[in-house]
C-alpha cells in the first residue's frame, strides 16, 4: 500500500502544481486583457477630442486652440455620475487630458492645470505622436507605489497634412483595479474549486478502490499467519465484493482440500495402533484358552475401541472448530457461572483418582462468546490435567481478570511435562503416556483448547510451574 500512498501523493503534487500554472496564467492574462482593453478605448477617446481640437482650429493655425476642450472639461466636471458597473459605483470622472505643441510645451490640462507650462518633449506620447507614430506610454507617480500607475494614450492634432501639436489622454490604472481584483477573485476561487473537486476526487476513487484492497491484503496476510479472521466488510463497491468473496471461497476450498488430507492421513495413522490391538485380540478369542486370559482380551479390545472412539469424537470437535473462519453463535456469557457448572460436572471423574478440585473465581467476570466451544475447551483443559495428576492429588482451577483480559487456568500437580515436549504440546495428535501407564491420549485435547481461544481472538499456553506440576491456561480478550 505504500506504492499506492506514494502515487496518489504524486498525483496530487502533479494535479496540484498544474493547476497552480493555470491560475498564475489567468490571473496575469487578466491583467493584461483589462490594460489592453482601457487602452483601446482611450485610443479612441484621444483621436475624438483630437478630431474637436481640429474642428476649432482656424484655417492655417499652427498651433492647437485648447478653447473648446477647456469648456468641455469645465462642464464635464459639474456633472453628477452614479454609474452602476457590474458590483461598483462610479461617481467621479476618471478620464483626463492634456494639449502639447509641436515643442511638447503643456499647452493645456484638464487636471487643474497642473501640467501646463511644462516640456513634455521627452515623453514617448509626445515624442512618438509627433514623429507619426503610436503614441503611449505608462508612468508612476509614485516610484515606490506599483498601484500608482497612470496610463497615457496620445493622438496627432492636425492642421491640414501638418501635426501642429498632441492631444494625450490619461486615466489611472487604480480606476480599473477594483474591476481587476474582482475577476482575479472570481478566477481564483472558480480555480481552486474545480482543482479541489478533482483532487477530492482522485483521492475518493482511491479510498473508494485502495482502502478495500488494503482490506483484502490484510485478510490474505492474516490467513497466511493462520488466523482467523472474517471476511471484512468492503463496502459497495461490485468489483472489489466479488474479488473478497473469490478470496474467500479460493481460502475455503483450499483450506478444506488440505485439512482434510492432513487429517485423513494422521486418523490412519493413529488407528492403526488399536484397530491392529482389535484385530488381534478379536482372531486369538476364536482360539480355546482360559477364561482368564480371554477376560484379558476382551478388556484390551474395549479399552482400544474406547480410545479409537475418544480419537473420532475428539478429531470430529476439532474439524468443527478448524472450520469456522470465526464465531457464529456469540452472546453475553458468565464465566464464572460457565467454569462452576463446569466443575460440577467434571466431579465423578475426579473421584475415580480420589482427586479434590480448588475453585478460584472472580466474580462478575462476562465475555461475549460461544457458550459451547468455551465450555468444550474448559473440559478438555481439565481433562488433561486429571489425566496427569497423582492420585489424591489437587487441581486447582481459577478464572482471573488482568486489565482488558480474562485468563482460564487448570493447574495440576503432577509431574510436569519434558521441556522438549512443551513445544509440540499443541500439535495434532502429540501425547505422552499417562502416568503410571503406557497408554497416550488422543492428543488433541490442548490443539482443541487452542482453536477455541483462537475463535475468541486469545490464545492458549502450557507450561511447568516452579514447584511440581503443569498449569494450562486460556487468554481471551474482553
Amino acid at each position: 500500500m505504500r506504492l499506492t500512498r506514494v502515487t496518489l501523493f504524486l498525483l496530487v503534487v502533479i494535479i496540484s502544481f498544474g493547476f497552480y500554472q493555470l491560475i498564475i496564467y489567468l490571473l496575469d492574462d487578466v491583467d493584461a486583457q483589462t490594460f489592453q482593453a482601457t487602452e483601446e478605448v482611450m485610443v479612441d477617446t484621444a483621436h475624438v477630442m483630437a478630431g474637436v481640437v481640429e474642428q476649432a482650429l482656424q484655417e492655417n493655425a499652427k498651433q492647437p486652440d485648447a478653447t473648446t476642450l477647456r469648456a468641455a472639461f469645465a462642464e464635464t466636471q459639474q456633472h453628477r455620475i452614479k454609474a452602476k458597473i457590474y458590483n461598483h459605483t462610479k461617481t467621479t470622472l476618471g478620464l483626463n487630458a492634456y494639449i502639447t505643441d509641436t515643442q511638447g510645451l503643456v499647452l493645456f490640462d484638464s487636471h487643474q492645470g497642473q501640467r501646463e507650462g511644462k516640456d513634455f518633449s521627452e515623453y514617448n506620447d509626445v515624442l512618438r505622436t509627433l514623429k507619426g507614430e503610436y503614441g503611449a506610454r505608462s508612468s508612476r507617480t509614485d516610484k515606490e507605489n506599483p498601484h500608482s500607475s497612470v496610463l497615457f494614450v496620445a493622438a496627432p492634432i492636425r492642421s491640414g497634412d501638418e501635426i501642429i501639436g498632441v492631444i494625450t489622454v490619461y486615466k489611472a490604472q487604480a480606476d480599473v483595479l477594483t474591476f481587476i481584483t474582482d475577476r482575479r477573485h472570481d478566477i481564483l476561487s472558480a480555480t481552486l474549486f474545480i482543482g479541489g473537486g478533482i483532487t477530492l476526487f482522485v483521492i475518493a476513487v482511491f479510498v473508494w478502490v485502495f482502502q478495500p484492497l488494503g482490506k483484502l491484503t490484510h485478510y490474505a496476510q492474516s490467513i497466511s499467519r493462520g488466523e482467523r479472521q472474517p471476511l471484512p466488510k468492503l463496502g459497495k463497491g461490485k468489483e472489489v465484493n466479488t474479488l473478497g468473496n473469490a478470496l474467500h471461497d479460493m481460502r475455503e476450498t483450499l483450506e478444506g482440500r488440505s485439512y482434510v488430507k492432513n487429517y485423513i492421513s494422521t486418523l490412519t495413522h493413529e488407528l492403526k495402533s488399536p484397530l491392529a490391538a482389535i484385530r488381534g485380540a478379536s482372531e486369538l478369542l476364536q482360539e480355546d484358552m482360559p477364561t482368564e486370559q480371554r477376560n484379558r482380551f476382551l478388556k484390551n479390545i474395549c479399552t482400544e475401541t474406547e480410545r479409537s472412539e475418544s480419537l473420532v469424537r475428539d478429531l470430529v470437535q476439532l474439524s468443527e472448530l478448524e472450520g469456522q473462519p470465526h464465531l457464529k453463535n456469540k452472546r453475553l456469557l458468565n464465566l464464572v457461572s460457565l467454569c462452576q457448572e463446569i466443575a460440577d460436572e467434571i466431579k465423578p471423574r475426579l473421584a475415580v483418582k480420589n482427586l479434590q478440585i480448588i475453585t478460584q473465581l472472580e466474580p462478575d467476570i462476562k465475555i461475549t462468546g460461544d457458550n459451547m466451544i468455551l465450555k468444550l475447551a474448559i473440559k478438555n483443559l481439565l481433562e488433561n490435567a486429571i489425566n496427569f495428576s497423582p492420585t489424591n492429588g489437587t487441581i486447582t482451577f481459577s478464572l482471573t481478570k488482568k486489565r482488558d483480559q480474562i485468563v482460564i487456568s487448570v493447574q495440576d500437580e503432577g509431574d510436569g511435562v519434558p521441556n522438549y515436549a512443551l513445544e509440540r504440546a499443541f500439535e495434532h495428535f502429540y501425547s505422552l503416556p499417562k502416568p503410571g501407564s503406557s497408554r497416550k491420549g488422543t492428543g488433541l485435547g490442548l490443539p482443541l483448547a487452542h482453536e477455541a481461544a483462537k475463535l475468541h481472538g486469545g490464545s492458549a499456553s502450557l507450561y511447568n510451574t516452579p514447584h511440581s506440576g503443569c498449569l494450562a491456561s486460556i487468554t481471551v480478550p474482553i
